[in-house]
């Protein structure tokens, strides 16, 4: 496993201890780790929304939404609940 120096202003370093003291990790690296991790999700997250929006972009001009249609698709799909 490498290993990385990271400098912090006082208030972040106090942050990440106040992490610490709270149980919710139990060092410095897992927080970290955790935070890489989320950060990671969310870059995969905005990945394939782009690759929806450029989908969505490349069908077409938009078109008008029915929504007395959609309503009525979605009663006969899941019946009147």
């Amino acid at each position: 496993m490498a290993t990385m120096n990271v400098s912090l202003p006082d208030q972040m370093k106090d942050w990440v201890e106040t992490r610490l003291k709270d149980a919710s990790f139990s060092n410095t690296s897992d927080y970290v780790r955790h935070l890489i991790r989320q950060d990671q999700e969310r870059q995969q997250a905005i990945g394939e929304i782009q690759v929806l929006l450029d989908e969505a972009e490349a069908s077409g001009p938009p078109r008008p939404f029915d929504f007395d249609a959609f309503l009525s698709k979605m009663h006969r799909t899941h019946g009147a609940e």
